[in-house]
């Protein structure tokens, strides 16, 4: 059997990046960088059995970090893996996620693993060790959900009273406390939706770890129900402030918060000043 073909050494950078800087769980990093779950398992497994972490050292560079993952002859295997179960029991609570495909993710990285009629086995044993589940919080400063709103704002001119341009209003709200941040701007164009993003950041003082757009075309260059791709400024950007970007989903209105703009700690409006072809924002 031929070996499945490697990712790009670019994206296996930002998987330990995401993983060990940030503490995104293996599906997060999967939806941020559009990788299969099994993907990012393997390339986690390999960076901690290379003793890899984050930040990688400065003298490792693409060549030297590949022969460090994928090393031209594995260490042969004497047991069977064992699944992650707090893993396991986590991804179950997401819709549409069942047994049968975690186990499929599980044997694509350890082929020689447990059969399917095991797998649910020891996982019903492991769960008969939980104690009382705790009610899931959001975290502070993890999520900042992004859109804009839905009408345009009509700027009129000071003198004659004429609408000059029907603006565009950007929203951002931090998802465990609603803290909003909002300013209008010309257009959705990539350079304004760019630049309300820096603002947003500059306004609350810091970016949040998982950025979550609507699929604006400004940041998302092709929507898909499952794996959005972004466009490589948004990406960039967000690497640049140590953030990821995971979209919502299509036809998943769930994915955004109903209250995500209800400022119930705060908003902060930008002057419609800013909006001009001549402004430096």
């Amino acid at each position: 059997m031929s070996p499945r073909p490697r990712s790009d050494m670019r994206k296996i950078r930002e998987v330990l990046r995401l993983t060990f800087a940030l503490g995104l769980t293996r599906r997060q990093v999967a939806d941020a960088l559009h990788l299969a779950p099994s993907t990012v398992s393997d390339c986690i497994k390999r960076a901690q059995t290379a003793g890899l972490s984050w930040p990688l050292p400065a003298e490792l560079d693409t060549a030297a970090l590949e022969r460090r993952l994928f090393p031209s002859v594995a260490p042969p295997t004497t047991t069977r893996a064992v699944p992650d179960w707090n893993y396991v029991r986590k991804e179950l609570t997401r819709v549409g996620v069942t047994k049968w495909l975690l186990w499929e993710e599980y044997r694509e990285v350890h082929p020689d693993g447990y059969a399917y009629s095991q797998f649910c086995n020891l996982y019903r044993e492991w769960t008969k060790t939980l104690g009382v589940v705790m009610r899931q919080e959001h975290r502070a400063g993890e999520k900042l959900f992004i859109d804009y709103a839905g009408p345009t704002i009509p700027i009129y001119d000071y003198l004659s009273g004429e609408v000059l341009i029907t603006a565009q209003l950007f929203v951002a709200a931090l998802g465990a406390s609603s803290y909003v941040y909002a300013e209008a701007t010309a257009t959705q164009g990539l350079e304004d939706f760019v630049t309300s993003n820096v603002h947003t950041f500059e306004y609350m003082e810091g970016a949040a770890k998982i950025l979550v757009p609507d699929n604006l075309k400004s940041g998302v260059k092709k929507p898909n129900r499952y794996e959005a791709e972004l466009t490589r400024t948004y990406e960039e950007m967000a690497a640049h402030y140590g953030a990821a970007v995971i979209p919502a989903r299509s036809y998943k209105p769930r994915d955004y918060p109903e209250d995500s703009v209800i400022p119930s700690r705060g908003c902060q409006v930008r002057s419609p000043a800013v909006i001009g072809s001549d402004s430096s924002g």
